[in-house]
């Protein structure tokens, strides 16, 4: 006969088996949102960052919840690009590991979770502003169009990319109701066009060829090389006007934000040196917040230009 302890054993290890099993199948499905791809909606909260005027806990409230619904928002577009992409997907060397190539999430499973995320991001847009809602929406269907055609047309691709984080900052200067100045456009612009070339260049480095990404068949290392040198010659430009720009000034309320130009000089030179040198630039996210010298660079320019601003 078996015992009460033994019973209560046997139900515990069955409890805790119960528990691990709906860990190891939340794991891929968490996986498949990509959370760690959220950071890039830090870009909503750069209208309230470089507008301290508005600045309030109630600002700081409602940006977060719109960055909340453009990270929904943006994992919906990610499982809709993993569920179209994940035949060529299994032909790439990382890739080939994501929930849905690799099996560890069943089309219908990540359909669900793409219905469930999209509800809930533009639910939420919508509840916040009408017209931050909008725009959200707006990056939705570009980020379709993208997934569907747009990524296999060459330089398309690209500005694509760079259209939505010029959206994630147009979006959050609409929250707030601020006018976002043109230079933080520019500059938001030409940062995430040298990511997305970067990103380019990687994949030739790796020898992708157009299985995997049709628009590869359009670039050279060579002319992304040169493509590169011209975008950041322009955003070194643009940044040099923004930090001297006498309106700006008035507006922050300070002149010496050419003091923070040397930490934007070294973290370019630095993913400059990941992507030709080191040829590691195939995921931008990943080697923004890996790379401690990228971190330091960050950090310094973050702390430099808060104290300018808001002291």
């Amino acid at each position: 006969m078996t015992s009460q302890s033994d019973e209560r054993y046997t139900y515990a290890a069955g409890a805790r088996a119960g528990r691990l099993g709906w860990l190891e199948a939340g794991l891929p499905l968490i996986r498949l949102l990509r959370p760690h791809q959220w950071v890039k909606n830090a870009f909503v909260a750069a209208p309230l960052f470089f507008n301290p005027h508005v600045m309030s806990l109630e600002a700081v409230g409602l940006v977060a919840l719109g960055i909340l619904s453009f990270c929904f928002v943006a994992s919906a577009v990610y499982v809709l690009n993993d569920l179209v992409d994940r035949e060529s997907d299994r032909l790439h060397p990382k890739k080939r590991f994501r929930p849905l190539a690799s099996g560890q999430v069943t089309p219908v499973a990540g359909l669900t979770a793409f219905v469930v995320v999209l509800a809930l991001g533009l639910a939420l847009a919508f509840t916040l502003d009408p017209s931050f809602g909008a725009l959200v929406g707006l990056y939705f269907l570009v980020n379709v169009a993208y997934c569907f055609a747009l990524k296999n047309i060459s330089i398309i691709d690209v500005l694509t990319i760079t259209f939505g984080f010029v959206l994630r900052v147009g979006a959050g200067a609409t929250l707030i109701g601020v006018d976002v100045s043109v230079w933080i456009l520019m500059c938001t612009g030409l940062i995430a066009l040298f990511l997305a070339l970067a990103k380019r260049r990687d994949d030739l480095t790796k020898s992708l060829g157009s299985a995997h990404r049709p628009a590869l068949n359009g670039y050279t290392k060579p002319f992304l090389d040169a493509v590169t040198s011209l975008v950041l010659g322009a955003l070194l430009v643009a940044y040099m006007m923004y930090a001297t720009d006498t309106e700006v000034a008035e507006r922050l309320q300070t002149d010496q934000l050419y003091l923070t130009m040397p930490f934007v000089v070294a973290g370019i030179l630095r993913y400059l040196q990941i992507s030709l040198v080191e040829e590691r630039s195939g995921a931008p996210t990943v080697v923004v917040l890996s790379d401690t010298f990228l971190i330091g660079c960050m950090a310094c320019w973050f702390f430099v230009f808060t104290y300018l601003i808001y002291f």
